[in-house]
């Protein structure tokens, strides 16, 4: 019999044989209830916020610690643990750690990167990108031999496989930038070939240990540091495109070391400081024991693990892992830092060892929440050469699916999404260039509780500002006039243009600011300094005949058909007017925004007396002073970057016309990028706005490649399929 078989059997038999009263039954039963893993884990977090470690805020201690909280972001109903995580960063500034070679300080940024993917914040990965980019201009070199000075600045120890590469992985996939990839890919095979034994499929802790001997003569392989390395091979492949070609390489040191560990399970579920040696090191150690519970949940969810024979081993080192935890939610039996592995307190307990705790019990989970489920299964592919990031997919909902919710097939974490219709599901993907990411779709009911939705689109009808009708993304911020502003006496404002606000900040601010009325002074979140009049200002619209323009009034009535989280959609209709030579012209608007989007989609329909089409001018107002206006009739596009407006800075804009343009005019100080319109069908443009403060747009360059790459994208949109 196959002694990996054997071992499983083993385990079953001795579950079977425990009475029912025992922790160990208890507990193998809650290892598959959703509810009772989420309480576990939130009992272990709360006790950790409210006992704080003494290390600093970016020591490697705390930011495993971080990794943990991180994957209990993705899937508790209580936003105080990812506010916990956004405290952390901002306190260190998101900055790494002091020593600028070292793997101990750079996992700090896995928690960074894994924030930025929610929030999209430029500052959260700023200062790592510019360490990381310094690193690659000054690379080292030298010897992995511990014993020589100097030689941490490259990996040359087997944990740093869970605190280095994971973190250079994240960053490329935040920012496509193929060296951070590349690094981490050649770097963590030069360490496994100097540490990693191929025979005995376990890592050596570093040099000094390849002649050391336990004293029943075995080799010496700390249980933790192979902790470290397979909770780093999960937090790679995670990642790590599927068509990588080092990809088989990182798997099948997955299968060698879990098939290796899966014998080395002691009796009481947990394994033993020293891997070969445990009736020399008796005492129980939960942090490497949670790093094997994460890897083997992992490996099993994902089917790279036969189920059979890892989910028992699974449900009994998270049995043992949940019996170290106390009442008040402190998880004990954690080896110190530096301490013999032979003699230390019952109840110590140490921040990485919760963070290891908290990544088990997320793929734990995940396990329960799959168990006997058929989740709808949808694959994302980015068949461009640049990364897609941001950006929302649209997929159907399988028959039976009321209340949706979508989870990443990669890291459990549920996604923020939005039912449209009652039938289409969006959610936001993030494909580096090349790949293809999974998500599952699965019932809401099957989670213990869902994430709070991140709002970041909204659209609304502003009576109490003149009939105004606002809407904004977590990006930018558009309004257009509505018929009350025609009739006050102060104002008297006829105008269909659409006016900018721009912004700094990912969350929305459109009722905070009507609120206030105080928008036009940026007090920290933007402000309001662009001014529309009766111009088209940004994405506004006019009928381009004889060489004139022949603008609607302001909108007569609305309609909102969505309003967030993550899609905003409202239409708006204007009256009749005269459209050159006597020909009348009505029209109903249809504005969408997403998330992570400065664009609008705009899906005209005009009603026109006469036959024939009409010549559409999407309409950039432009600026007295040196400004950038940048043409390309073939990609549909132009982009507009203004002149420095005083210390409010400088507004880009730009426009698209999927379909193609016909040409450009500038008339009236308007720059008209022009299309043709039948009337009865639709007219689809996207017009939007950046601003230099922001973080995103440094200069025109930066906002002419947005609007250029944005147009590229929509020849080329991601390939959705579901089953």
């Amino acid at each position: 019999m196959n002694p990996t078989y054997l071992h499983a059997a083993v385990l079953a038999a001795f579950a079977a044989a425990l009475p029912a009263s025992s922790v160990f039954a208890a507990e193998v039963s809650a290892a598959i209830n959703p509810k009772a893993v989420l309480n576990s884990m939130e009992r272990v977090a709360d006790w950790q916020l409210a006992n704080p470690s003494k290390h600093r805020t970016d020591d490697w201690t705390q930011a495993v610690g971080d990794t943990g909280f991180m994957a209990l972001v993705g899937i508790s109903g209580d936003r105080k643990y990812r506010d916990a995580m956004l405290a952390v960063g901002d306190k260190n500034e998101w900055k790494l750690g002091p020593n600028h070679y070292h793997a101990d300080d750079h996992i700090i940024g896995q928690t960074y990167a894994e924030l930025y993917l929610q929030l999209r914040d430029p500052k959260m990965i700023a200062a790592m990108r510019a360490s990381f980019d310094d690193i690659l201009a000054n690379r080292r070199t030298g010897t992995l031999d511990f014993t020589v000075k100097g030689n941490q600045d490259r990996w040359s120890w087997c944990d740093a496989l869970f605190m280095g590469p994971p973190t250079w992985l994240r960053l490329w996939s935040v920012t496509g930038d193929q060296r951070y990839l590349d690094f981490a890919v050649s770097e963590w095979w030069v360490t496994s070939d100097y540490l990693y034994d191929k025979e005995a499929h376990l890592y050596f802790r570093d040099s000094k240990y390849f002649d050391k001997r336990e004293a029943n003569g075995e080799k010496v392989y700390w249980g933790r540091g192979n902790g470290w390395v397979m909770g780093g091979l999960v937090r790679m492949l995670q990642y790590l495109p599927a068509n990588h070609p080092a990809r088989p390489r990182f798997e099948q040191q997955y299968k060698e070391m879990s098939a290796k560990l899966l014998t080395l399970q002691q009796p009481d579920g947990l394994w033993r400081a020293s891997l070969l040696d445990p009736a020399s090191y008796p005492l129980k150690e939960s942090s490497g024991s949670a790093l094997y519970a994460y890897a083997f949940a992992w490996g099993v969810n994902q089917g790279l693990l036969d189920a059979k024979t890892y989910k028992p081993a699974v449900q009994k080192v998270w049995s043992a892992l949940v019996a170290n935890v106390q009442a008040d939610g402190k998880l004990t039996h954690v080896q110190p830092i530096g301490q013999d592995p032979k003699s230390f307190d019952n109840d110590a307990t140490e921040v990485y060892g919760v963070g290891g705790f908290l990544l088990a019990g997320s793929e734990v989970y995940r396990m329960a929440v799959l168990d006997k489920a058929k989740p709808q299964t949808v694959a994302v592919a980015n068949g461009t050469d640049g990364l897609r990031g941001d950006e929302l997919v649209e997929v159907k909902l399988a028959g039976g699916i009321k209340t949706p919710v979508v989870m990443d097939a990669a890291t459990s974490a549920i996604l923020n999404s939005q039912v449209i219709g009652g039938k289409q599901l969006l959610f936001s993907v993030n494909v580096p260039a090349g790949d293809t990411r999974r998500y599952l779709v699965l019932p809401a009911e099957r989670l213990a509780a869902a994430p709070p939705a991140d709002v970041k689109t909204h659209a609304r009808f502003v009576p109490e500002r003149l009939d105004d009708f606002a809407w904004e993304s977590d990006r930018t911020v558009h309004r257009v006039y509505g018929p009350a502003i025609i009739k006050d006496p102060k104002e008297h404002l006829i105008s269909s243009g659409v006016d900018v606000w721009v912004k700094k900040v990912r969350y929305p601010v459109v009722d905070k600011w009507y609120k206030t009325g105080a928008y036009h002074k940026d007090a920290g979140e933007g402000l309001d300094y662009y001014h529309v009049g009766q111009n088209r200002g940004c994405g506004g619209t006019t009928i381009y005949a004889d060489n004139a323009l022949h603008n609607s009034s302001n909108f007569q009535s609305w309609k909102v058909l969505a309003d967030g989280p993550l899609r905003s959609v409202f239409e708006l209709t204007f009256g009749k007017w005269d459209a050159g030579n006597g020909r009348m012209v009505s029209e109903v608007k249809r504005f969408s925004i997403d998330a992570g989007s400065n664009m609008t989609r705009v899906e005209s329909r005009y009603s026109a007396s006469g036959k024939g089409p009409l010549t559409v001018g999407v309409g950039i107002v432009q600026r007295d002073g040196q400004g950038d206006y940048v043409t390309d009739a073939a990609g549909g596009w132009s982009s507009y970057w203004e002149p420095q407006h005083g210390d409010d800075g400088i507004t880009g804009c730009g426009v698209i016309l999927p379909a193609g343009a016909s040409g450009f005019a500038i008339a009236d100080k308007q720059q008209l990028t022009l299309g043709t319109a039948q009337p009865g069908q639709p007219f689809v443009y996207y017009f939007g706005a950046g601003w230099n403060k922001s973080g995103d747009f440094a200069d025109g360059a930066a906002w002419q490649a947005y609007v250029r790459n944005y147009a590229q994208k929509l020849k080329a949109p991601l390939k959705v399929s579901s089953k």
